[in-house]
């Protein structure tokens, strides 16, 4: 990059440091460019420079005036031709600087100068020194009046060189005040270095004064380029024009494409009054749009408009332009016209009402969008209560869909939801009417349901059809559907009212466990009303201590030792008291409360695990919302790190459903916790969508066998009792533990130990327990015994 263009790119200083005014220092490169800076410092030299010399020549011809006869003619005319010398010198080095604002100005010229004006102030200080000692008191006071006058010279007329003003007052200043004081005139010394401090100060201020105008200056000079530019490009690379008028509202500046737009040459238009233009005949007839009389009124009233839409002539054919523009104000705030731009809007403003007709139907499925169900419904409405009938709403909501769109991606869920769609538009009767309400949210419309058990019907029959499998991408592909209904007028007089009733509705059969019809009742307020409660009171119990930690004994199922503790929150509530954790958990995973709970678990697991033997292990439940969170790890990390805890005793337990949502996400994180040498249980395994994948992938330190297995492998159930001794030879063969939970009777610890499972969870050896009572087990001799045996 070039001197030139990096001075271009780099703005200027904000602050100015004394000594960098003076020219003394150089700030560091991210205080700004100050070579730039010095090259507008010393723009304006060459002026100042000519103001200098005929200054400096006349207080010359003044000093040999005064001192001829008085002093030897030929100390004088060396003194003459020492400070004419010097003055041509530092004319020299101000000459060298001219131009200096376009390429910056370097440290090595800034010394040069300052070299050339200290030789100058130098001169300067041997016609009182020299000469006053020479004469009598009248000549030494008229030397100083010159150098006096020279001093403020230096301050007023050299802004741009600070620093001239400095040498004067140090050399001229110091050395009259030490003349003075050897001559014994001690009041004229302390004039002297009183007059030498002002001249200082004084040109400090204006120096800096000086370089603040020239820093607002280019400030203001590059924002005119910058606007430039920009207006320059809008108009080379947009569609839309620049308009301009001046405060007689007459067309100035005529870009080419308002010329074009316009079918006229640019020249014709100059000059012409805007609106008058873009009226075309229509002003002389007195037939003006509204919109014209709009933009006629916003111009004189000199307000700012934006997207103004109004109706042109253009060669005698009527246009659709939109107009934006803004009063122009100059320097001192006087209204200078108008300024904006504009585009032809035409062809948009005739195909608005196709774009309303494709505005009102779903893009993916071809169905009625919300507005167009929303009319519907309103319309159904109107007519029930016309015809004192009754309408019907229903909102119909997939269940299982995320985890195919979370599987196998966005393009095969769209796919199944115009397959849906279609399944559902089959089972329309004349008075019905299906959309999409956005996501994989259907709703069905019944103008007419004089037979309350037409909408139950209905809503079966798409529950049945939706149920069927869908073959797509080579993917056979499960669905369900949950439905909630409401009927007007009796469920709600109104659109809003009786679409928020199928919705609670539909929240209570989703609550049911999905691919269930459920209708609306008046209860389901009360239901959603504790709902909010209890939502609101969640959010408060952390901050409130309101949980609390109970633990599971996990135990050998060989000497029925206690191995590990499965962590399990409680909560304890002031308004509700005892919430149930089925209760609260997928409310807390619903509103993502679970993040910041699940992280108290953690480290309230890790505190109370650390009072344990150091061979029993603590188990802690990780939800999805907590482990797919980009802090998970860290908290991980943080747990163990407060709390002292050996990695190897802490064990995080998944459900399969983590990897439906995020296989790769989730993988890469337990891949970290791992790392850190913490274990990774598998839960609930053979429950859910189970893959051999994801213990081809993971290392998992435990494989837990779900409790209905192990019921139902009580009961002499043949295909549960193979499918735990199919999990068992798995586990054992990847070198991973198995865990059967749910063990309540004798008969069930046996047929588990005969099974081969390694470890035992369930009421059998103990229900959840407080955290006192855990670390009490440890203090039982026979535990302490037993594990010494072990």
């Amino acid at each position: 990059m070039t001197k030139k263009n990096s001075h271009q790119t780099r703005a200027l200083p904000s602050r100015l440091p004394t000594l960098a005014i003076l020219g003394l220092s150089d700030p560091k490169d991210d205080e700004g460019d100050w070579e730039r800076l010095r090259g507008l410092q010393f723009q304006g030299l060459q002026q100042a420079s000519t103001i200098r010399r005929v200054t400096q020549i006349t207080a010359m011809l003044a000093i040999v005036v005064i001192c001829f006869g008085k002093v030897p003619l030929l100390p004088l005319a060396g003194w003459f031709a020492v400070s004419g010398f010097s003055l041509w010198h530092s004319y020299t080095m101000f000459k060298r600087l001219i131009g200096s604002d376009r390429r910056g100005i370097s440290r090595s010229e800034i010394n040069r100068l300052l070299h050339g004006v200290g030789l100058n102030a130098l001169a300067w200080t041997v016609p009182l020194t020299t000469f006053g000692g020479l004469g009598d008191l009248s000549l030494r006071f008229q030397i100083w009046a010159i150098l006096a006058v020279m001093l403020t010279a230096s301050a007023l007329l050299m802004p741009a060189v600070p620093m001239a003003a400095l040498f004067f007052g140090v050399l001229i200043g110091g050395s009259s005040a030490v003349f003075f004081l050897i001559t014994g005139s001690f009041e004229m010394a302390l004039i002297s270095l009183a007059m030498a401090a002002i001249t200082i100060w004084g040109a400090i201020e204006s120096a800096t004064r000086y370089l603040n105008a020239k820093v607002a200056e280019a400030g203001i000079s590059e924002k005119d380029e910058v606007v430039s530019m920009l207006l320059r490009e809008y108009e080379e690379n947009e569609a839309d024009w620049l308009w301009q008028t001046d405060t007689k509202r007459r067309v100035r500046a005529v870009s080419p494409r308002f010329a074009f737009a316009l079918g006229r040459e640019a020249s014709e238009i100059e000059g012409m009054p805007f609106v008058e233009l873009i009226a075309g005949a229509s002003w002389q007839d007195d037939e003006v749009h509204p919109s014209l009389r709009e933009l006629a009124e916003r111009i004189k009233r000199r307000e700012s408009f934006s997207n103004l839409l109004v109706r042109v002539t253009v060669q005698g054919r009527p246009r659709w332009w939109e107009l934006s523009g803004t009063p122009k104000l100059d320097s001192n705030g006087i209204f200078t016209g108008f300024r904006g731009v504009g585009s032809d809007e035409t062809e948009a403003r005739e195909s608005s009402d196709k774009i309303a007709y494709l505005a009102r139907y779903d893009a993916l499925t071809g169905l009625p969008n919300r507005m167009m169900l929303t009319e519907a419904l309103d319309e159904a409405l109107t007519y029930s209560s016309t015809w004192r009938t009754r309408c019907a709403f229903l909102m119909i909501d997939l269940d299982r869909f995320k985890a195919v769109n979370d599987t196998l991606g966005h393009l095969v869920g769209d796919q199944l939801l115009a397959r849906v769609s279609d399944r559902i538009r089959e089972q329309m009767g004349e008075s019905e009417m299906c959309g999409r309400l956005g996501g994989d949210e259907f709703a069905i419309v019944m103008r007419d349901v004089s037979d309350a058990g037409r909408v139950s019907i209905l809503a079966r029959r798409v529950i049945d059809r939706l149920a069927q499998p869908y073959e797509i991408d080579n993917h056979t592909l499960y669905v369900g559907a949950s439905i909630g209904s409401a009927c007007g007028p009796q469920d709600g007089a109104d659109v809003e009212t009786l679409m928020r009733n199928a919705d609670l509705a539909l929240y209570r059969a989703k609550d049911l466990g999905g691919n269930v019809h459920h209708r609306y009742e008046p209860a389901l307020h009360a239901h959603a009303e504790e709902r909010r409660k209890l939502e609101s009171a969640l959010r408060h119990a952390l901050e409130r201590n309101e949980f609390v930690l109970n633990f599971q004994p996990v135990v050998d199922a060989t000497d029925e030792s206690v191995v590990s503790f499965e962590a399990l929150v409680r909560w304890h509530s002031r308004e509700h008291g005892f919430v149930s954790p089925a209760k609260f958990i997928p409310l807390a995973e619903d509103t993502c409360l679970i993040v910041p709970i699940g992280e108290w678990v953690l480290r309230e697991a890790c505190r109370q695990a650390v009072n344990w033997p150091e061979n029993v292990r603590v188990a802690v439940n990780v939800s999805g919302e907590q482990l797919l969170d980009s802090n998970f790890a860290t908290s991980v990390v943080n747990a163990l790190a407060e709390s002292g805890l050996a990695p190897n005793r802490l064990e995080i337990e998944v459900t399969e459903s983590i990897f439906l949502r995020d296989g790769t996400t989730a993988n890469h994180v337990l891949e970290r916790i791992m790392a850190l040498g913490c274990g990774v249980a598998l839960d609930d395994f053979g429950t859910g969508y189970s893959s051999l994948g994801y213990l081809r992938k993971l290392r998992f330190s435990t494989i837990k066998v779900d409790r209905s297995f192990v019921q139902s492998a009580a009961t002499g159930n043949a295909e549960s009792i193979a499918i735990i001794r199919a999990v068992v030879a798995m586990a054992e063969s990847l070198d991973m533990s198995t865990t059967a939970e749910g063990a309540e009777t004798e008969h069930e610890v046996q047929l588990i130990r005969e099974l081969g499972c390694r470890k035992i969870q369930g009421y059998f050896f103990g229900r959840p327990m407080s955290a006192e009572d855990a670390r009490a087990l440890f203090q039982n001799p026979h535990y302490l015994e037993r594990q010494s045996v072990a």
